[in-house]
């Protein structure tokens, strides 16, 4: 949010300190009720998905491999927006701005729960995706300015276990939803959240705004949406096997031109949509670029486990759903050490380390097999959840471990578009390599495909660690751009 937003007009400053005795988490419960059911219903949105894959393209008449497009378009959505979030919120104010995101992500829901064709699943997720993009920036934002200082580690706690709960629950609701009902109640049960969400946001809900909000950078905005759609669009293509290579060469070369664009024109406006001069700064460049090579390559696992363990080995939905959950559990296991273990190792050792740990894992779901034991699954797939968990906390934080703080806002607004948009990237090209390694279409063919697939991955996660590795160079002070 912007530096100026000391003229905002904001009904929760002054009850911030109304002299009642009760603490801000108390005060303002409702608010963290709110914004708490907005971090659990896009966890859950993110992941409840993919259990349902295989049952979705059966009724779409879709191949299960080619439902990509319906979870990469709503993460794509999420990376091109998030970044209007903090200009939307000056403009317009946040209950506003909040509303009609939770409104606009109920309404994409419906559409996604009565949609009969994969093209109308996609834009029904790419509407979804408009609403979800602003409910965390905007949520996170209205806590930081309404919560005392005293109080708002344990109001972040508390908002980020609804955000586990929901990665936790995802999975397993969306395969039992499948396997005893259908899978359209997947999207419509997030219309009644929506709806109470709404009477929640019209009374809970603090109005921060500013009287003259800066400009917002429309060309850069349009520059970068379209170079990053172009990009998907090429990795949709590339997976056609009809398709003319010279015509998908053109769509790289048009998004190139694009990203060229913007670099330029981001280098001449005085509130750029992604302030590229912060990658000046060594540790910003190694966090955005590591975390877009290691998401690459491990953002697709989740649903290729899903589909090894439903097509591969013939596992029902709420089994493979269960199966996801020890991932999630891995990782908040993984939170208790990750502050002894950063401190002890710092950010380099720690990265280069745990990346190629985390390598090392992606390369063991090779050995897997219809025959493997399901507690030996379960552990594998606990122990890639912890390492994971703690990868994914350490490069959240190292992108603002040499930043003056005045840059931090625009950093997290950086981070979580790079987070979103590699996560789609990856999520494509894990299953571009499933059905270009899959020869055939019985489950022996799946399982042959998914273990070369996870190693292809591993390699391409074990280069990250090098971009880690740049990390050397750092100085201890604080730097500046």
């Amino acid at each position: 949010m912007s530096p100026s937003s000391s003229v905002a007009t904001a009904t929760a400053d002054a009850a911030v300190a109304d002299g009642s005795g009760l603490s801000s988490r108390e005060r303002y419960r409702g608010l963290i009720w709110l914004v708490s059911a907005a971090f659990f219903m896009q966890a859950l949105d993110s992941t409840i998905v993919n259990t349902a894959v295989p049952a979705i393209a059966t009724a779409l008449g879709e191949t299960p491999l080619n439902m990509r497009s319906a979870l990469t378009s709503y993460v794509l959505t999420l990376a091109i927006l998030i970044p209007a979030s903090p200009w939307l919120c000056d403009r317009f104010g946040t209950r506003k701005v909040f509303g009609v995101a939770i409104s606009v992500f109920a309404i994409g829901s419906l559409l996604c729960g009565i949609s009969q064709t994969l093209p109308e699943l996609v834009m029904a997720r790419v509407l979804q995706g408009c609403g979800g993009a602003a409910l965390m920036p905007v949520g996170r934002y209205v806590l930081v300015r309404t919560i005392e200082k005293r109080d708002f580690v344990q109001v972040m706690s508390t908002v980020a276990t609804f955000g586990l709960l929901g990665s936790v629950l995802g999975p397993l609701l969306g395969g039992a939803l499948v396997e005893y009902t259908n899978w359209r109640l997947i999207f419509l049960l997030n219309v009644p959240v929506g709806i109470v969400g709404l009477w929640l946001n019209q009374h809970e809900m603090p109005e921060y705004r500013l009287s003259t909000a800066n400009r917002f950078d429309l060309l850069g905005f349009l520059l970068f949406a379209a170079a990053s759609a172009l990009l998907l669009a090429a990795s949709e293509f590339a997976a056609d096997q009809n398709i003319r290579w010279s015509w998908m060469g053109s769509l790289v070369a048009m998004a190139v031109l694009l990203g060229g664009a913007y670099i330029w024109h981001s280098r001449r406006t005085d509130h750029p949509v992604a302030d590229l001069s912060l990658m000046r700064v060594r540790s910003v460049w190694v966090a955005l670029s590591g975390n877009l090579l290691t998401r690459l390559g491990v953002s697709g696992m989740f649903l290729l486990i899903v589909l090894f363990l439903q097509v591969g080995c013939g596992w029902s939905p709420l089994m493979a759903g269960l199966m996801m959950v020890p991932q999630a559990l891995g990782s908040i296991t993984a939170k208790w050490a990750v502050n002894r273990t950063l401190i002890r190792l710092g950010y380099r050792r720690l990265l280069f380390a745990n990346t190629l740990i985390v390598a090392a894992l992606l390369a063991m779901f090779a050995l897997l097999g219809p025959h493997t034991p399901m507690l030996l699954i379960a552990l594998l797939v606990y122990v890639y959840g912890g390492f994971m968990g703690m990868q994914y906390t350490v490069m959240n934080t190292l992108i603002y471990s040499d930043l003056d703080v005045k840059y931090a806002s625009m950093a997290s607004s950086m981070a979580s578009t790079t987070q979103y948009l590699s996560m789609s990237f990856g999520i494509a090209l894990a299953t571009i390599l499933m059905q270009t390694l899959l020869h055939g279409q019985g489950s022996d063919a799946y399982v042959v495909a998914f273990r070369w697939t996870v190693i292809v991955l591993a390699v391409i996660t074990a280069v990250a660690s090098r971009v880690f590795a740049r990390l050397e160079k750092i100085p201890k002070a604080t730097a500046t751009v």
